[in-house]
């Protein structure tokens, strides 16, 4: 993996994740060196001055009336990290910890927040050896940063509290920082700060939540596309002229990746055969519209993330021109909005998804395929109950869907008296995304079985797309089993997920179609 160098002008989200799911190294520019020194120099000439100044010579949110006399001043910056590390509950995972880290070692590069070059240095250090704060679910509010999350990571770096090491074992972050022959910062006027007000965690899980995202509408395209084979719709919906006179760019390119993967179906077109329709139903024929309509939200959310991957977030902040200023830029309306505008999109996209695997199972419905897709129906189940552990996952994913940046809860003897309760749209977010790769594995273990169980009742010996049979072959390669009587279901759709979660569908899909959107 190669090095991730952080200058003074932001970072990119291919960077957060390469550090933090790839474990990549990060080294600092001289650049961003060179700036971090010149602001720690205006931070150094301001607390030698009597006059108090926010964040560097006074105390902090309700407490900031008070002037800090110069001998009490580590003092308060190991009191603010100390107090602050209050989070509750069970970890987070670790790629969100690195997350967090990289992101706030990128504002630090900044140069506008005042710290000395060896805070950072401290920070990136850590990275590189491994370490990773222990950080727990409950502690921010989304507001003056994700306070309780960057606290447990600054005081790792003062050689405190506990910490994940190398080999994923928890100890006292002393010990690990010793062992990798790292020395822990005493941290001066402004750095506790500086270390813990950003939105550093609810954006590195946006950038993770986009790039999961992206594939999984990706995912879910073909298995739409598997659906309306198995179901003998029609392809003529997905005609490009359609979506031209309709020009969401979402839209087109989800009508493009089912075409391309349907293209040379013998399955596609007979939806005025035996039983004559008119039109298939809204789940198949409205399904670039409904993903296209997230991956337009989708688009909307890289473009706040990409933002706030420029940006410098602190307060106060050092301005180019050397005044130190307070500010807001801390708040996390602009990241919370669109994690639960995606939310809401993940949420759709699993519905629909959800309604042609019961178009699938259906017989009224479902166009000459068996009962629930059963080997011998009335003996066998079938496909029954994986549809209501889908159905279960959906249900999950409408609560998830309920926005939390509309909640709002004072703090700080009503100092903070709007939040923005983004790190908690983050969180959900995560599960929400988790439950949308399952529903797309249960949608594409009943496509699968549909297609070679209607393969063997086409009487004129018409063949699913190239695509599909790649895909097909796929699936079983990966150890998924097909059409046969009833068995423990668990383990196969287990593996569903995981060759969805993988990447392995798109691979498959695109080893005939090439490159799909």
């Amino acid at each position: 993996m190669h090095n991730v160098v952080i200058g003074a002008d932001g970072a990119s989200a291919d960077d957060v994740l390469a550090v933090a799911r790839g474990s990549a190294k990060v080294e600092l520019s001289q650049q961003a060196l060179t700036g971090i020194a010149a602001s720690r120099q205006v931070i150094e000439a301001l607390a030698a001055k009597p006059e108090p100044v926010y964040g560097v010579s006074t105390g902090f949110g309700a407490l900031a009336v008070r002037h800090i006399s110069p001998e009490l001043r580590a003092q308060l910056q190991r009191s603010l990290v100390r107090s602050h590390a209050a989070g509750m509950g069970p970890s987070v995972e670790r790629e969100v910890v690195r997350g967090l880290m990289f992101l706030r070692l990128k504002t630090l590069a900044s140069g506008r927040t005042g710290v000395r070059p060896v805070v950072a240095e401290t920070m990136a250090a850590i990275l590189n050896a491994g370490i990773t704060p222990v950080v727990h679910e409950y502690g921010s509010l989304g507001c003056s940063g994700d306070l309780a999350p960057l606290a447990h990571c600054a005081q790792v770096l003062m050689g405190e509290g506990v910490a994940e090491g190398p080999d994923g074992t928890i100890r006292p972050a002393g010990e690990l920082l010793a062992e990798a022959g790292i020395e822990p910062v005493e941290l001066r006027e402004k750095e506790g700060l500086a270390l813990i007000n950003g939105t550093d965690g609810m954006l590195g899980m946006l950038v993770m939540a986009c790039a999961d995202l992206a594939q999984l509408f990706t995912a879910a395209d073909i298995t739409a596309a598997l659906s309306l084979e198995a179901l003998l719709g029609t392809e003529r919906v997905l005609a490009p002229e359609l979506h031209a006179i309709r020009p969401h760019p979402g839209q087109a390119a989800s009508a493009e990746n089912m075409r391309r993967v349907l293209e040379g179906s013998g399955f596609t077109g007979h939806h005025q055969d035996d039983a004559p329709r008119v039109q298939d139903a809204y789940s198949i024929r409205c399904a670039p519209q409904v993903a296209g309509a997230g991956r337009d939200t989708l688009a909307h959310a890289r473009l706040v993330a990409d933002r706030e991957l420029i940006s410098a977030v602190d307060n106060p902040v050092v301005l180019p021109d050397g005044r130190v200023e307070s500010n807001g830029n801390f708040h996390g309306a602009p990241v919370a909005y669109v994690l639960d505008f995606l939310a809401i999109a993940a949420a759709d996209l699993g519905s629909i998804a959800e309604r042609r695997t019961d178009r699938l199972l259906d017989k009224s419905r479902s166009h000459g395929l068996p009962a629930f897709l059963a080997d011998d129906p009335g003996v066998d189940s079938g496909l029954m109950i994986a549809q209501y552990t889908q159905a279960a996952l959906v249900s999950e994913l409408k609560r998830l869907a309920v926005p939390a940046s509309v909640d709002s809860i004072p703090s700080s003897a009503m100092q903070e008296d709007h939040v923005s309760m983004g790190w908690s749209a983050a969180r959900k977010l995560r599960t929400a995304i988790d439950n949308l790769a399952r529903i797309i594995a249960v949608e594409l273990f009943a496509a699968t079985r549909a297609i070679e169980m209607r393969e063997k009742l086409t009487a004129d010996g018409l063949r699913p797309a190239p695509a599909t049979r790649a895909i097909v072959a796929a699936v079983r390669e990966a150890g998924i089993d097909g059409v046969g009587p009833d068995r423990f279901l668990s383990p196969d759709l287990e593996a569903a997920y995981a060759f969805v979660r993988a990447g392995k569908l798109i691979e498959a899909a695109e080893s005939v179609t090439g490159p799909l959107a």
